[in-house]
């Protein structure tokens, strides 16, 4: 049976010891350190099934960390942080968490969340899994995945929340393939999918209004009936 691999970065030694103890005890490998140099070094040695995240580090904090790690890889990232500030748990979720828990929490409470995660995760078709392309263009439009920008035919810049961002790049990873709710939800929000939740469909309304699609007659994302979504164009990849 394989044996998850986890990277726990936070500033507190107490709290590393005490959760590496722990989490040992439930079967997982730690490798614990304190701060984002630490973390790089360590990912560039191994590799891991999930991080978890401080958000108040000392030097890069976390917020920054998770954007760079997210730009790189789609590694599962849970966040942590000593303020229960609505802010940065949205900011974190904005920015690629999967999961956020608020200091002081209990470590039974971690664990579950990080079986959860890593449930999803195990649980996504392989060929969904994302790609390292810098830039993708259909129908003279483009999306940089480093700069998360939507550039239209026009040459205009398009801003797009966190959420339509992660949207569209799954669509542009896997064109031409009807994708359920449910595998939007579970790539783009990080949570288990409930089968009646209209969330995403809101959010494909949005996403079509800024890509000039008539919701109608859309020419890019189109709904297939009782299945899904499908980006129904081709995609380059650079």
């Amino acid at each position: 049976m394989k044996q998850e691999h986890l990277l726990l970065v936070d500033d507190v030694p107490e709290l590393r010891e005490l959760l590496r103890d722990y989490l040992g005890q439930a079967g997982f490998r730690i490798t614990s350190v304190a701060d984002g140099r630490e973390m790089r070094r360590a990912m560039d040695a191994a590799r891991f099934d999930l991080v978890i995240l401080d958000i108040m580090l000392p030097g890069e904090d976390g917020l920054s960390l998770c954007r760079r790690l997210r730009a790189q890889s789609r590694i599962p990232i849970l966040m942590l942080t000593a303020r229960g500030d609505e802010i940065d748990r949205i900011v974190g979720l904005e920015m690629g968490a999967d999961d956020y828990l608020a200091k002081p929490f209990n470590p039974r409470e971690l664990l579950a969340r990080i079986k959860s995660i890593l449930r999803r995760a195990e649980s996504l078709p392989e060929n969904l899994a994302g790609e390292d392309v810098r830039r993708f263009r259909f129908a003279e439009w483009s999306l940089d995945t480093q700069t998360r920008q939507l550039l239209s035919p026009e040459g205009v810049v398009v801003d797009l929340s966190g959420v339509e961002y992660k949207i569209l790049r799954v669509f542009v990873e896997h064109p031409n393939r009807v994708l359920s709710r449910d595998q939007l939800l579970e790539l783009t929000q990080g949570r288990e999918a409930n089968a009646f939740d209209r969330a995403i469909d809101v959010q494909i309304g949005r996403l079509r209004r800024k890509l000039d699609d008539d919701a109608r007659e859309p020419r890019l994302i189109k709904t297939v009936r009782n299945e899904g979504y499908v980006l129904a164009v081709a995609v380059e990849k650079e």
